[in-house]
This record gives structure tokens, sequence and C-alpha cells, in this order.
């Protein structure tokens, strides 16, 4: 093997280390969590998930020090035309060699009922729970800077 084989193989390698990793089958890339503000009373993480295996899983769950209460959400709307957040009863599924954006505006980890504050660069861990994957605990850093990701406007013209 050339050397230059040997870099592009190190290169590739940590190209996949990440953040979070649950056997061989699960991979959180991309944390982070944030509060409106530093003293909000709630927050929410967000990240991406991707199931390497070969059968389907479904998020369930997640726990942490940092809130009394740890539940997935989501937004759906309402009759009304407004977005609600709602918690997400029977977990979020993940097909086999698919991801999952948990974002901003959908799908998230949210913390109600902070027990500290969420200084911008520090990190917390967070526990999520998987079906059959099971337990990965991921450090998110606190990110209050970060803007969501541009949505697109769609018209009929």
């Amino acid at each position: 093997m050339s050397i230059r084989s040997i870099l592009l193989a190190a290169c590739a390698a940590l190209t996949l280390a990440t953040p979070g990793f649950a056997g061989d089958s699960i991979t959180i890339t991309d944390p982070y969590i944030r509060s409106s503000t530093p003293t909000s009373p709630s927050g929410g993480a967000f990240m991406v998930i991707m199931n390497h295996g070969d059968t389907q899983d479904r998020l369930i769950g997640a726990r942490s020090d940092i809130a009394k209460k740890v539940e997935i959400h989501t937004h759906i709307e309402g009759a009304d035309g407004v977005m609600k957040m709602t918690k997400v009863e029977d977990g979020i599924v993940l097909e086999p060699g698919e991801m999952h954006s948990l974002k901003r505006g959908g799908d998230h980890v949210m913390f109600m009922g902070l027990t500290q504050e969420l200084k911008q660069g520090d990190t917390v861990s967070v526990t999520l729970i998987f079906e059959k994957a099971g337990e990965v605990t991921v450090e998110l850093p606190v990110d209050r800077e970060r803007k969501p990701a541009k949505m697109h406007k769609h018209s009929d013209g």
C-alpha cells in the first residue's frame, strides 16, 4: 500500500468517527443543545441519527441530569393551522441504512425543568435510548448561536 492510500484510509476513518456510537448499528453526528435564553426553563437537542443496522430500530427515550424531564418531541399542525409541540409516544422509527435528523421545528429531544443554565460552549451529557441498539451517551455542546437550517418556500408560479 502506498502512503497516499494509507492517508486516504486514515482520513476516511476520521470522517466516520462520531460523538455517539451504539454497537455497529447507530451513530450520532452533529449533536448540539440550546435554549432560547441562558435561564430558560427548557431546551432542545438536535442531531443526525444513522441506523447502520440491518433491521429497523426506534429512538424511544432519553435522559440527562440537566432536566427534571426529558422527552422525544415533534411538531404537528393543529386544526387551526398553528404548529404545536407534542410528545412522540411511540418513538422515532429508524429504518435500516437511513438517517433521521432531529432539528429545530421538527423532531427533537426536549428538556423540561432545566436544573442548570445552558451556557454557550459548555458540554452536557445525554443518554439516548434505542429499542434494539440500547443506550448511547452523547456529549452535546451548548450552541445558542447556531441558526436553524434555511426553510425553502415553494410557489405555484
